[in-house]
């Protein structure tokens, strides 16, 4: 006799076997979307009212009860058969049980594989929004931070070599760029993801006369799917987030990489607080940037999760197919993966203190205003190639003297290209070779000021 709990007992003469159940739920996984589940119901309940395939006192009656089992899930009070396969048939069974007969009319015109899709863009709608919110805190941090370090010079560097010097401001500028563009990626997914899947049923839709429209209005969706058929096989939206949230990981690992160097006795640059650090089990001395470090490698994970669901799609003919069962369990972690690390890195940056004066001094090392004396040249009409050259062959005579640029005197200067005149010794002086850099997205004070009022501006309407 087949198992009466299953929505499918009709058709089967033989019980579910007890491993087979266990395999297959996914309960301890998307319970999490029990609210969106709800959510979904009632509106769809509410327009198979509306639509006349129910009546108005079973969809009362479906709603009042839904809403019971909201109100005891929220307090901890529900309790989760494991023999239930997924949160939709554990809210159905305890509905059809609160309801009655009226509870067994709400899967009327849709199917579990519409309702997952509903539910998770239901849920990545939410979520998008949080994380969304926390870029733009952190982006608002960074500009702050901004302002206060405006005169600070720091070292630039490209392959971990000094290069030329910028303004502290500039540098937290660039992250906040990037960070900026995180939100932007989510907004955009989050445009994609709005989308009603609710009415493609199993893959075909149904022949009973539901209103999409009616369920878009109470659920917030600006769209109605177009397709059955790619509905209830689409994943793209999960893709398409975990790859943003992958970005945003990235952008925090890099920086926290800078910060576990610049924290370092090597370069002294930051300070992070001690409420963000740890210590060694067996050397007294030790401070280390763990919660730095935790968020460059949990970044892996959430590739990982993003390989995971690009390999879960890849192969898979139309339309739905068991295997979408797997898309929840990275989904689930990329977002909290991000947001964790998106919540304890403002919470330590706003912490971590910069040593202004070790920074200029670093960025006085390292020859880093050659470029400065090429260009002064170029200005003199000397060809770049050729002006490239001679500040190289002054950097090489530094290094042989054992002395910085600074040191040199304008004879010394002269004695590589006749055309140098006593400007050049105050044009490589750090703040002015910084804000020689003037132009539209340079590190001088008056483009980097510029586009902090730009950034307070944007984010002031958020």
């Amino acid at each position: 006799m087949a198992d009466a709990k299953k929505p499918w007992a009709g058709r089967f003469q033989e019980a579910t076997a007890p491993s087979v159940e266990r395999f297959t739920s996914s309960l301890h996984v998307d319970r999490r979307l029990y609210r969106h589940d709800i959510e979904g119901s009632i509106a769809h309940a509410t327009m198979l009212a509306d639509s006349g395939i129910i009546s108005r006192a079973d969809a009362k009656a479906i709603i009042r009860g839904l809403k019971s089992i909201r109100a005891d899930m929220e307090k901890g009070r529900f309790v989760f058969d494991p023999a239930d396969e997924d949160i939709h048939m554990a809210i159905e069974k305890e509905l059809i049980r609160r309801a009655g007969d009226a509870g067994a009319k709400l899967h009327t015109a849709r199917s579990r594989n519409d309702q997952i899709a509903l539910d998770v863009r239901l849920y990545l709608r939410d979520e998008a929004d949080g994380l969304i919110r926390l870029l733009n805190a952190l982006q608002k941090q960074l500009v702050g931070m901004a302002k206060k370090e405006i005169a600070t010079i720091m070292p630039g560097y490209t392959h971990l070599q000094k290069a030329q010097p910028v303004l502290l401001s500039h540098y937290l500028l660039a992250f906040a760029e990037m960070f900026a563009r995180d939100g932007e990626r989510l907004e955009d997914c989050r445009k994609r993801l709005n989308v009603l899947p609710l009415g493609a049923a199993a893959l075909a839709g149904t022949g009973l006369p539901i209103d999409r429209t009616r369920t878009a209005r109470l659920l917030r969706f600006p769209e109605v799917s177009r397709n059955s058929m790619d509905t209830v096989a689409d994943r793209d939206y999960i893709a398409e987030f975990i790859f943003a949230a992958s970005l945003a990981m990235a952008h925090l690992s890099r920086f926290c990489e800078d910060l576990v160097l610049w924290s370092s006795e090597e370069f002294g640059f930051a300070e992070i607080s001690d409420a963000y650090t740890t210590g060694s089990s067996i050397m007294p001395q030790k401070k280390n940037p763990d919660v730095a470090e935790l968020i460059r490698g949990k970044t892996a994970r959430v590739y990982g999760d993003l390989t995971a669901i690009l390999t879960l799609v890849k192969g898979l003919p139309m339309t739905y197919n068991r295997d979408l069962q797997e898309d929840k369990e990275p989904l689930f972690d990329a977002v909290d993966t991000l947001h964790d690390c998106l919540a304890v890195f403002l919470e330590m940056l706003a912490h971590t203190r910069f040593n202004a004066a070790r920074m200029h001094l670093a960025a006085r090392g390292g020859f880093s205003t050659a470029t400065d004396v090429a260009e002064y040249l170029v200005e003199k009409g000397v060809p770049f190639r050729s002006a490239h050259e001679i500040a190289g062959g002054i950097v090489a005579y530094c290094i042989k003297t054992k002395r910085t640029m600074e040191d040199l005197t304008l004879g010394e200067y002269q004695s590589f290209y006749g055309g140098f005149e006593a400007s050049i010794l105050s044009r490589i002086r750090l703040e002015n070779a910084v804000n020689a850099r003037r132009h539209f997205g340079g590190t001088a004070q008056k483009a980097v000021r510029e586009r902090i009022r730009e950034f307070e501006k944007i984010l002031d309407k958020k």
